[in-house]
């Protein structure tokens, strides 16, 4: 765990490296799906996900969240200039628009040496239906920094390394520090969900297929459709074993081994631990961690860079509060209850859904939210953080005490219901319209 009553540690806690990555569907100036290839054939911080027009925006590492949302925007203004002399406009919601049939998705052609990328989305055609591979998200991607993690080191052992002195036991306390906090994120992370919650919307064709487009919204009670029961989740509730890193990436195989899924990333879990390198298993075990990966953000549709980056600053806070805390290793039963922390997590009203506490505590998700920012107040305080943290946590806190002004699904219910389509083409027409007037100044 990180010593914050430390000073060399304290100073350093906020240290750390943000990337982030965006997934948005391309979609015709009529609101239907586009079946041109995709635009970005060469660049590496453009690709695809599922299908050919599901864009992937993979920012580079940086050092503050303010540049990683900056770095977010400059792509996605990228991509609205190179798609629109095709008529083509960024979708800017995490659930999708009018569409047809299961035809209307097309999995994304990779060719060569990547053909096996197009076999594998086939296969997940086939075993999931295309229609929830088109939900969208943001990945948040973060490492604390390596003078933090030196320092901190030196607390825990009295070996002060420098940087390029970093030694196997190191490393091994490395990867230690993030299996504790990924085990932390699997307890508390579910208020990430609650914070950024902003897709209670979906068309109607996403249950009934229609000739044309009705222009409807369908209302399912959720908050995040892709983060709800209707969303992300294997058939199965997996059971990590964090007591080391190597039984971490061995739990995963197993469901592999097993038959439970065909590869490791078709397990979602909300939390992945990544590698330096390839990501891949073998990887994480020879390499260690570089740093750990919350996969539950929705679009925000009321930002155009797809993100506010107060929630990114947050997410930060929240890393950094659970790895200042000692572990708490979870039982079989804390991680299935767990993976229902999650789901009930992206319901709408936060009233009817209960969340039980690692402390063995049940609340509604609305009071587990706020004793969770209450105490990551008092952990801040207690360091005196700087104003700003004050500031992001007063920000969450307003999603929560005033949910019609501030909580992001409320609004877009509210803003959207009525003409879910047309409503949601003129935003992203307007967005692009940004994009292009600001490469004119």
């Amino acid at each position: 765990m990180l010593h914050p009553d430390n000073d060399n540690v304290r100073r350093l806690l906020l240290a750390g490296n943000f990337g982030l990555e965006k997934e948005m569907l391309r979609v015709t100036t009529e609101g239907r799906m586009a079946h041109t290839p995709h635009p970005f054939p060469d660049d590496e911080h453009i690709t695809r996900d599922f299908c050919e027009n599901q864009t992937e925006i993979n920012t580079a590492v940086f050092k503050s969240a303010d540049e990683g949302v900056a770095s977010l925007y400059d792509h996605t203004r990228r991509i609205q200039l190179g798609i629109r002399p095709h008529d083509e406009l960024l979708w800017p919601f995490s659930n999708p628009p009018y569409i047809r049939d299961e035809d209307d998705i097309p999995v994304a052609q990779f060719e060569g040496g990547r053909s096996s990328k197009t076999t594998y989305r086939n296969y997940l055609s086939d075993r999931y239906g295309r229609y929830k591979m088109t939900l969208s998200g943001i990945h948040f991607n973060y490492s604390f920094s390596g003078d933090l993690l030196r320092r901190n080191y030196a607390v825990e052992t009295g070996i002060l390394l420098r940087k390029g002195q970093e030694t196997p036991a190191y490393r091994a306390y490395e990867s230690r520090l993030y299996l504790d906090l990924a085990e932390q994120l699997a307890a508390y992370g579910w208020i990430m969900t609650v914070l950024t919650a902003a897709s209670p919307l979906l068309d109607a064709s996403f249950f009934q297929q229609d000739d044309e487009p009705q222009d409807s919204a369908s209302f399912v009670g959720m908050a995040s459709v892709r983060c709800s029961e209707l969303g992300y989740w294997n058939a199965f509730t997996p059971e990590l074993d964090y007591s080391s890193l190597e039984a971490y990436a061995d739990s995963i195989q197993r469901y592999v081994d097993e038959g439970w899924i065909k590869a490791p990333s078709e397990l979602y879990y909300p939390i992945r631990l990544k590698p330096r390198g390839p990501n891949r298993l073998e990887t994480l075990r020879q390499q260690g961690v570089n740093h750990i990966e919350l996969r539950m953000i929705d679009l925000n549709p009321l930002r155009k860079e797809g993100i506010e980056v107060r929630d990114v600053k947050f997410a930060q806070l929240l890393l950094v509060w659970l790895a200042s805390r000692p572990r708490r290793p979870l039982t079989s039963r804390d991680q299935v209850q767990a993976i229902a922390n999650f789901k009930n997590a992206a319901h709408y009203d936060l009233r009817t859904v209960k969340i039980a506490m690692p402390d063995g505590q049940v609340r509604t998700a609305a009071e587990a939210a706020l004793h969770v920012l209450d105490a990551m107040r008092s952990f801040f305080l207690g360091i005196n953080a700087p104003g700003e943290v004050l500031n992001v946590l007063e920000y969450q806190y307003r999603k929560i005490t005033t949910p019609d002004d501030y909580r992001y699904a409320w609004i877009v219910r509210r803003v959207f219901s009525e003409g879910f389509i047309t409503k949601g083409l003129h935003l992203c027409a307007n967005y692009s319209a940004s994009a292009a007037a600001g490469e004119s100044k």
